[in-house]
């Protein structure tokens, strides 16, 4: 136990005047004991640093090869002032024809090789996110006073749900469909399921379609992810009927995968467009939050009743060289890890039915635990990908010295290795707005600023955590804001079930102004807010 302190933290927390009992009358205290994220800066494995690594030494032959070419080019050019070069080209053109022309010829095969056989660049047009009608907001007051008189819930279920939205980062005009607790029957159906999917993937599918004028019979790949809802006919499916899609479109769907599985769903789209030229792919990234509404009493089934919220987004992403110029942004790199292989990790985030029969999602303690060592591999991989040289070198010696010295009783070796600034490699951060604690342990362990988290914690506070669609909601955000400009890179990380922690990098094409239509315009005046 004594070895786990340090991923202990306390907090005092006020509970309010005491309305019975022998302290009636008084404030009443308690001290809240939880796990936080390891320090995992400080216990980089060296292994994770290869994979990353492994990237750059499969181009290590260009960067060893070209500089000794332009070396020695340059040291034979040099000693010819410009008259004698040109007439040493003359000469050679004109007693040597046919070595001047193999050379061009094979000058213009070796570029037509390199330019046909490196993978096509994927670009994303543009994305919408869903924003449902003020009838489905309700505030952290209503949604405990609804809960109570849906007649689901006990008081010692809503006493601690109203503690957890008291400190979740939630903030008052959340979505929810109030079907799954304004009325006493069991609202987790099929219907009830279907209507809410089609009510937020059309309502964004709807507005991605208008924004880029891009038929949906022109649509090549769809690829839809929700991890709880799976009826059959698929997700997918319902989409194609809906728009009445060509019949030769490679359709998929995800299921199961938590809320890493929108980064998973444009991997796979990635995939599919490098094996399928001139083609546009569509990504819906949801999660049908009534369907699996607990109505138990199970507090570890309760927590994500407080969290999760409705939403939807829709991304269409194009292989197409023509639409460079207009296009958003640029997809530079995709980093996932799984750590399904350890029990732990498998079960901290698991699907079940409590003792009375009731199905839920049962969040583990450990959670917080072992989504920091998913995200330490995630982001050890990700480093030598986009960190700048100096960071890099700095880095891997850092973690070679303790790999190699640190058992050395004559050396005197570092505390800790050094920590890369990931904010000289991105200008703007999407993490996946999970929980306020989720996002204060990140902050510190990627010593990212205030400013860096802005984009998170408002989305949490405005829309709740939606799921695998938060970081699209967050990018909005940054966007509404007039913040994204030509050449700035994005760093959307997310976590989920299973379990797995997932990395998309952009880079942006132009400068994104404000939007004409987004999730935020109408509120976007009022944050950032402090809570």
């Amino acid at each position: 136990m004594a070895n786990e302190q340090h991923l202990l933290s306390t907090e005092i927390v006020n509970r309010g005047i005491e309305s019975s009992g022998p302290n009636a009358g008084s404030l009443t205290f308690s001290v809240r004991v939880r796990r936080r994220l390891p320090d995992f800066l400080n216990s980089v494995n060296l292994k994770y640093v290869k994979l990353g690594y492994h990237y750059l030494i499969n181009h290590a032959i260009y960067l060893a090869t070209v500089p000794v070419l332009v070396l020695v080019f340059s040291a034979e050019v040099g000693s010819l002032s410009r008259e004698e070069l040109w007439r040493k080209l003359w000469e050679d053109a004109r007693y040597d024809l046919a070595t001047v022309l193999s050379f061009f010829a094979l000058f213009v095969f070796t570029l037509s090789v390199y330019f046909m056989s490196r993978p096509r660049s994927i670009y994303l047009i543009d994305f919408s996110c869903f924003r449902p009608s003020d009838e489905f907001k309700v505030s952290k007051e209503e949604f405990i006073e609804l809960a109570r008189k849906s007649g689901k819930f006990d008081e010692g279920s809503l006493e601690f749900q109203k503690r957890i939205l008291q400190s979740s980062g939630i903030g008052d005009e959340t979505y929810i469909p109030k079907s799954v607790i304004a009325s006493a029957d069991n609202c987790a159906t099929m219907k009830e399921g279907r209507a809410e999917a089609s009510a937020v993937m059309f309502g964004a599918l709807d507005e991605l379609f208008e924004k880029t004028r891009i038929r949906p019979k022109d649509v090549g790949v769809l690829v839809v992810n929700c991890s709880i809802f799976n009826p059959t006919p698929s997700l997918s499916a319902m989409i194609i009927n809906h728009y009445k899609m060509r019949g030769n479109i490679l359709s998929y769907n995800l299921g199961g995968m938590g809320c890493s599985a929108g980064i998973i769903a444009i991997d796979l789209a990635r995939d599919m467009l490098q094996s399928n030229p001139n083609n546009y792919a569509v990504v819906v990234s949801t999660e049908v939050v009534g369907y699996n509404w607990y109505q138990g009493r199970d507090r570890s089934m309760l927590i994500p009743n407080c969290f999760f919220r409705m939403g939807c987004s829709a991304v269409i992403l194009s292989n197409r060289r023509r639409d460079y110029h207009r296009a958003k942004y640029r997809l530079e790199h995709v980093v996932r890890t799984h750590k399904g292989a350890d029990d732990r990790s498998f079960r901290c985030v698991y699907q079940e039915e409590d003792e009375q029969g009731f199905k839920g999602l049962k969040v583990s303690k450990d959670l917080m635990e072992i989504g920091g060592e998913a995200l330490k591999t995630n982001i050890t991989t990700l480093g030598p990908l986009v960190l700048p040289f100096s960071e890099q070198l700095l880095f891997f010696a850092t973690l070679v010295w303790r790999q190699f010295f640190s058992s050395g009783s004559g050396v005197m070796n570092p505390k800790k290795p050094y920590i890369p600034d990931y904010k000289q490699a991105f200008e703007h951060f999407c993490v996946h707005a999970a929980s306020k604690g989720v996002l204060n342990e990140l902050q510190r362990n990627l010593e990212l600023s205030e400013s860096n988290m802005e984009a998170s914690r408002m989305t949490l506070h405005r829309f709740g955590n939606t799921s695998s669609s938060s970081i699209w909601y967050e990018l909005a955000y940054l966007e509404t804001k007039d913040r994204v400009k030509s050449g700035d890179r994005i760093w959307q990380l997310a976590f989920g079930s299973g379990f797995k922690c997932n990395s998309l990098v952009w880079r942006s094409m132009r400068r994104n102004r404000k939007p004409a239509r987004s999730p935020w315009l109408d509120c976007i005046d009022r944050y950032p807010v402090q809570f």
